[in-house]
């Protein structure tokens, strides 16, 4: 009687002992999927000097600043084409693509500083390097257009395509900002450090992501539209029918990322479109659908600009 109770007491334990790690495993299981991605990779950014506001900090320079200081005393990453680079570049520029970018910039030693055509490429692989530790680099303004009339692609695409179109608005009917939920998205990594770094790398992979005026204004219904001006340029200029101005609060600390339509594509300008760059790179990483309106307001009422304008290359000295 003792030995058949020893056994089934023998056999219960060694039961345990199978069933046991079988269901740690499982609730880990459980634990991974019920992970929040967004929320531990923003917390992070927060925790980490990452909020919007810190990644535009100072993100932007000039080509007589650049001329100024020597361009020696930078480390350039030239993201045109080959081709392009070859005909003419800054001198010591390293050719790079996005997919090479962040390999290519563990080996800098000076500050940082992007190039491309118009500025507007630029300003996506800024972000990708302030999000990735390189706080400093910075964003040539206007892009090789400014360095030298060779490279003008800036001229050909001002224009005033919105001046007296029919969703181009009067200020006083902007849309009033709404409240949504966070994005969502999926990620195999678990902290917010490594989320982070799996959301840079998918931004750079999608690449610069831009859209024409025209899209825009034949058809503002399709998007949810972010005029990122202050209230006083809106009141002046106008803007997009249907726009919202969301700008002063867009942070991650503030809350105002709430204020984006998650589920829709969110189509953000500015003036020059680099600015809004940034700006969409940086919402691609939080999930969102986004996309950049190319050469902002410059491609849409230069004429009426009295200033954030684009007006011609400085023609310093460049190699081939």
């Amino acid at each position: 009687m003792k030995t058949k109770l020893l056994s089934k007491l023998m056999m219960l334990l060694l039961a345990a002992v199978i069933i046991l790690p079988t269901g740690c495993r499982d609730d880990d299981d459980n634990g991974d999927k019920d992970i929040n991605h967004f929320d531990v990779m923003t917390q992070y950014m927060q925790d980490n000097n990452l909020d919007l506001s810190d990644v535009l900090n100072g993100w932007i320079t000039t080509a007589t600043v650049v001329h100024n200081d020597g361009p020696e005393n930078y480390y350039i990453l030239d993201v045109r084409s080959s081709s392009d680079y070859i005909a003419g570049h800054l001198p010591g520029a390293v050719n790079t693509t996005f997919g090479n970018l962040l390999t290519e910039a563990e080996n800098a030693s000076d500050p940082i500083l992007v190039i491309c055509y118009t500025g507007q490429s630029a300003a996506h692989a800024v972000t990708a390097l302030r999000l990735s530790g390189y706080s400093s680099a910075k964003s040539l303004k206007f892009g090789m257009s400014s360095w030298h009339s060779d490279f003008d692609s800036w001229s050909a695409n001002v224009g005033n395509v919105a001046i007296g179109h029919n969703n181009w608005s009067a200020a006083n009917n902007i849309e009033t900002p709404l409240t949504f939920s966070a994005p969502e998205f999926t990620a195999t990594a678990k902290t917010g450090e490594e989320i982070l770094e799996e959301r840079v790398e998918y931004m750079l992979t999608e690449g610069f992501k831009g859209i024409s005026n025209s899209d825009v204004l034949n058809d503002p219904q399709n998007y949810f539209i972010n005029n990122y001006w202050a209230e006083a340029d809106v009141d002046m200029y106008g803007h997009i029918s249907g726009a919202y101005r969301i700008k002063e609060d867009l942070t991650l600390a503030d809350g105002g990322f709430l204020s984006l339509d998650p589920a829709s594509t969110v189509v953000t300008y500015c003036w020059t479109g680099q600015t809004s760059s940034l700006i969409t790179a940086y919402l691609t990483v939080l999930g969102y659908d986004a996309k950049s309106l190319k050469f902002g307001a410059n491609g849409m009422i230069y004429g009426d600009l009295q200033a954030h304008k684009w007006m011609q290359s400085m023609n310093y000295n460049y190699v081939q």
